[in-house]
């Protein structure tokens, strides 16, 4: 079976780094999908600047023409602060057990997986595919203790060990990096400066009418 991929995030707003990351892990992993879900209350930084409703519309309208990629709002929709590992149990539950499930992340993201609410938990969820610089493999000497001796002797280099399991699995994958932080873009359209070519129109028109970030 062909995993499904997770892709979770604030996306205040969600650009091209996100977007490309998403395609790039879709090609090399043979992905059936992506799934993109908006967080709704952040437990792990200051309130978003737009609402749940308008990153939500934002990203919907990013990954609108590409038919890989899908809107998954039920984190934005939640009053209560989302965690990782309640979404990934929730999409277990509706998919099956042997469906494989596969979180993409930034190497800095998973680097910082300790500190997630029952981390540990995730890997019998679903596989985990780190996104990462080419020429700079992730390496077991770059993580701390306790995830090193949870993730090294899961790491894989072959995607169809993500086929053929539907969880456990940590896959390291090069693609080219996009410098774009959602956080730049904010300080720019603050400033009065143009975002345009660091995201799609469509969301650079959303952001212009909406006077969002101002």
């Amino acid at each position: 079976m062909r995993p499904v991929g997770i892709l979770g995030g604030t996306f205040d707003p969600i650009h091209f780094g996100h977007l490309r990351l998403a395609e790039e892990l879709a090609q090399q992993l043979d992905l059936a999908e992506v799934r993109f879900i908006p967080s709704g209350r952040p437990w792990h930084r200051d309130a978003p600047g737009a609402t749940p409703e308008q990153r939500l519309e934002m990203v919907r309208l990013a990954i609108a023409g590409n038919p890989r990629f899908h809107l998954d709002g039920r984190e934005a929709s939640s009053g209560a602060p989302g965690y990782t590992v309640e979404t990934l149990a929730k999409l277990r539950q509706e998919l099956g057990a042997a469906q494989p499930l596969c979180l993409l992340l930034g190497a800095d993201a998973f680097l910082g997986l300790a500190t997630w609410h029952h981390w540990r938990e995730l890997f019998k969820l679903a596989h985990i595919a780190v996104a990462q610089r080419p020429g700079f493999p992730l390496q077991a000497a770059q993580m701390g203790d306790e995830l090193r001796a949870e993730a090294e002797s899961r790491m894989s280099s072959d995607p169809r060990d993500l086929q053929a399991t539907p969880c456990g699995k940590v896959l390291a994958c090069p693609i080219p990096p996009l410098d774009i932080s959602a956080t730049s873009i904010r300080s720019a359209v603050k400033a009065g400066k143009s975002p345009r070519y660091l995201l799609p129109d469509a969301v650079v028109d959303y952001i212009q009418t909406h006077h969002l970030y101002r």
